[in-house]
């Protein structure tokens, strides 16, 4: 994939940039990434794939910034004095329908990604990466606070022990994850390896 288009032009507006998102995430939940065009994109959202291809690159880059612009902007400002606070709130900012939808849409992504840099790469630079940092700042916070050792060998393991509670809720239990299920699922088990207390 080319390098990941930091510097466009934009000719859409707010709205419309947003409805084209939308339409993006339908037809990716209808034929899946490996399927997706951007003719049908072009045809869905009534633009011509010269636009779609100067505003967004490609393919990748317009599905990954499409993921994005529909989660909450507000994790990156959340500080409610606690680690165990600030995490229960990130899973808070979305329902149970949009952990659901969520869910579904980023296994079938994750599953592209494995045949496609492209995708991959786009996933890490808008996606991915912002978030790691999101964490990161997070944690620094909760280690000044001291809730959480420096060296804690679990803290290297933290995002992959919220991600597979996510991940594995339909793979092994056949349901979606939600927020009850997320929230005892940080109690029990990614607090506790923190060496954070979950009652306090």
């Amino acid at each position: 994939m080319t390098e990941i288009a930091t510097a466009r032009r934009s000719r859409i507006t707010p709205e419309r940039e947003a409805e084209l998102y939308d339409a993006v995430l339908d037809l990716l939940r209808e034929v899946g990434y490996d399927a997706l065009t951007m003719d049908a994109i072009a045809t869905r959202t009534r633009s011509s794939k010269a636009t779609l291809y100067r505003q967004w690159g490609g393919k990748a880059e317009l599905v990954v910034r499409a993921i994005r612009h529909s989660k909450p902007d507000a994790a990156n400002d959340i500080d409610t004095g606690s680690l165990r606070g600030d995490l229960h709130a990130v899973i808070k900012l979305e329902d149970d329908c949009t952990h659901e939808q969520n869910s579904a849409l980023m296994r079938g992504v994750a599953m592209a990604m494995h045949n496609n840099p492209d995708l991959r790469e786009a996933l890490r630079a808008l996606l991915i990466d912002p978030e790691l940092s999101d964490f990161h700042q997070m944690i620094q916070r909760a280690i000044a606070r001291g809730e959480v050792s420096a060296d804690c060998p679990a803290l290297e393991f933290m995002l992959h022990m919220l991600v597979g509670g996510f991940a594995t809720r339909m793979l092994l239990d056949d349901q979606p994850p939600t927020q009850d299920f997320l929230i005892s699922y940080l109690d029990a088990v990614v607090l506790p390896a923190l060496g954070v207390d979950p009652r306090a």
